[in-house]
């Protein structure tokens, strides 16, 4: 396997008839590659919440294809009833994840690509709503370029890195966010040595970061979770890579849990803490991190989720947040595409994307 093929994988996308959603089946990865054609609503919302597909601009690329596909089997012949419609099936997407700001964005996206058409024919609003699907997807290619780009800034030749949870182009378009830098890096001659929390309870290091890696040919090193504090004491890490699923206005961000726990441990030791983001990914609306809700999730995949057996009790009570929120003053820099924020972020974030407030 190439790094291209990594980088550049088509984790989700347009059928050819433009019918359905393509998705690979990431609950199935490393052990297998299948790929799912998805058309009907409940099996769209089942692959946001079972994170068949994951990573917040993934899932916003998602549901920007899969309203399309839902709206454009539409047998309305007005506008109102069309808009009733489909504003059914948004909410009803929406509902699948409430922490990832891309999921709702996108698709209120959509919803204004509708409005802004409502004086043309039905057929005319679907063709709009293609057109927009198609630019989310191409912006959030640029837009993980870009910030990969930056990140190169940050890093050196040799660099050892760590990572926490996946934000690589399973979780994206191309590239990735917080392991776009490695891969571009990668491409130009850069050696760097990727630490990788396995990222408890769903693992999606272990099945997702370190099978990126590995197929690119990048050094890299799967640890578990708890194992972090131990690697930077010993003077391995150099910097620690993160995406994250909502940025608040204040710098606040909300990412896989444990996310926090290594902004902790990386100050402590001090080591930069990096948090790679699109735009898309701000929310000024939520002034901070307390505003942002934390999805709960089956507590199931805590006790049996990838064990032989159970491994507590089937009364063991169990929480099981599926984020947590890092606070600004623990982050070292923000990189998003069009730079790098820094603390104050209400500022240096106003600066880049004030035009969005």
């Amino acid at each position: 396997m190439s790094i291209e093929s990594v980088t550049h994988i088509d984790n989700v996308k347009l059928s050819e008839n433009g019918s359905a959603v393509v998705i690979i089946d990431q609950s199935l990865l490393p052990n297998e590659t299948v790929y799912l054609t998805l058309d009907k609503a409940e099996d769209l919302w089942e692959a946001i919440y079972s994170l068949r597909v994951r990573g917040a601009p993934a899932i916003g690329i998602f549901a920007a294809y899969a309203i399309y596909v839902l709206s454009a089997r539409t047998k309305a012949e007005s506008f109102e009833e069309f808009y009733a419609e489909f504003s059914k099936n948004r909410d009803y997407l929406d509902s699948s994840r409430p922490t990832a700001v891309n999921l709702h964005t996108m698709l209120w996206r959509m919803d204004a690509a509708v409005r802004e058409n409502r004086e043309k024919k039905i057929p005319e609003i679907i063709a709009a709503l293609k057109d927009e699907a198609l630019k989310i997807h191409r912006e959030d290619m640029d837009m993980c370029r870009a910030i990969s780009e930056y990140g190169l800034e940050l890093v050196k030749d040799g660099f050892g890195i760590l990572t926490h949870c996946n934000a690589g182009p399973l979780a994206t378009s191309r590239y990735g966010t917080g392991l776009g830098t490695i891969f571009l890096g990668k491409e130009r001659g850069m050696e760097f040595h990727a630490w990788v929390d396995e990222t408890r309870p769903l693992l999606q290091g272990a099945r997702l970061t370190s099978y990126e890696l590995q197929k690119a040919g990048v050094d890299c090193t799967l640890i578990c979770d708890n194992m972090a504090s131990i690697v930077m004491k010993e003077g391995k890490i150099n910097a620690c890579f993160v995406g994250c699923d909502r940025v608040a206005a204040n710098g606040d961000t909300a990412n896989k849990i444990g996310t926090s726990g290594v902004a902790i441990l990386a100050k402590h030791y001090g080591i930069p803490f990096y948090v790679f983001c699109p735009s898309s990914t701000i929310d000024f609306d939520c002034k901070t991190g307390a505003d942002i809700k934390i999805e709960e999730r089956n507590p199931d995949e805590i006790k049996t989720k990838f064990f032989e057996k159970p491994v507590a009790l089937p009364e063991v009570k169990c929480y099981n947040p599926a984020f947590d929120v890092t606070d600004a003053d623990l982050i070292t820099a923000i990189v998003t595409e069009k730079g790098i924020c820094r603390a104050p972020y209400t500022e240096s974030l106003a600066a880049l994307f004030g035009d969005r407030k």
